[in-house]
């Protein structure tokens, strides 16, 4: 008892004692799910990164003799295609690496655009209050009534699937969440004592919202931002499935699994493959919010 009661404090001590950078590495190191999240994320950043590099084939190179070519490890696979070749012949490795690229940008884009939307209406209903928030409220209460899923249908059928309208499409869909937390926090903060000492030496309404306000929201938005990114990578892998978003011959996850659709009984890797990619992302991105979230907790564990 007596060892257990000197050897707790100067653990304490030793934690106090150490910079401010290497707490905070503990503190991720000790979020497992971040840190697994993480390494997923920075794998499949790397990969889309340097595709022109790793990619062995052309993905846009089409040989109608090599067709549904099986992946390496069935009995008719090639290690010339790694992971097979769809039904026209180009090698699947190759789009996969370049369709990560664009689930990814897709991803970072709708929820940037989205994040600046509703961050902006969030924070400006949550900080003038009164008729501004009545206003901006009955905005994202109407927007929560439409379903997203059925919206973007519509408005990609009438307008047209192609990489830039998919992107606007879905950050001008996916802006609700940013505004609601945006709004909640920013109407628990506008009243702190930060805030009354900014107004008190006369700083302007935008000094106080861009240089006091949001640092001190960021950390709940780039939460918000992570969700959201997953979000509209489903989003865009659903439309494209339908035939409604990426056009082809663009590599995307989603066109891959439709494409493949046909052949799911007889060669199912054309659809597990993009499937088993699209899923990993959507919970490395998933991890890494819930850690961040958990890591920014008051209560957060260490």
């Amino acid at each position: 008892m007596t060892s257990d009661t000197r050897i707790l404090p100067a653990l304490r001590l030793d934690a106090a004692a150490m910079p401010p950078w290497r707490r905070m590495l503990r503190r991720v190191l000790g979020q497992h799910g971040l840190t697994l999240g993480a390494v997923l994320l920075g794998l499949i950043l790397l990969a889309a990164v340097f595709a022109p590099l790793l990619a062995p084939h052309d993905p846009y190179g089409q040989d109608l003799s090599r067709r549904l070519v099986p992946p390496v490890w069935s009995a008719r696979g090639s290690w010339q295609y790694i992971l097979g070749t769809d039904k026209l012949g180009r090698d699947y490795l190759s789009r996969l690496l370049y369709g990560a690229r664009v689930s990814l940008l897709i991803g970072v884009a709708a929820a940037t655009i989205s994040g600046l939307i509703g961050t902006t209406l969030g924070v400006l209903a949550g900080y003038f209050g009164g008729r501004v928030d009545g206003l901006i409220s009955y905005i994202i209460t109407t927007r929560l009534a439409m379903p997203v899923v059925l919206v973007a249908l519509a408005m990609s059928s009438l307008i047209g699937g192609s990489l830039k309208t998919v992107i606007l499409l879905l950050g001008l869909l996916l802006w609700d969440r940013f505004a609601v937390v945006s709004r909640s926090v920013t109407q628990q903060l506008r009243d702190a004592e930060f805030i009354a000492a900014a107004k008190a030496v006369g700083a302007s309404t935008s000094y106080i919202l861009l240089r006091e306000l949001l640092p001190n929201i960021a950390s709940a938005l780039i939460v918000v931002l992570t969700l959201e990114m997953a979000h509209a990578i489903l989003l865009e892998a659903t439309l494209s499935f339908l035939g409604l978003g990426v056009p082809p011959p663009m590599p995307s996850w989603g066109l891959m699994i439709s494409e493949g659709k046909a052949y799911m009984f007889f060669q199912p890797w054309v659809i597990v493959i993009p499937g088993v990619a699209l899923a990993v992302l959507v919970l490395a991105i998933n991890l890494v919010g819930d850690g961040l979230r958990d890591l920014n907790a008051p209560d957060g564990r260490n």
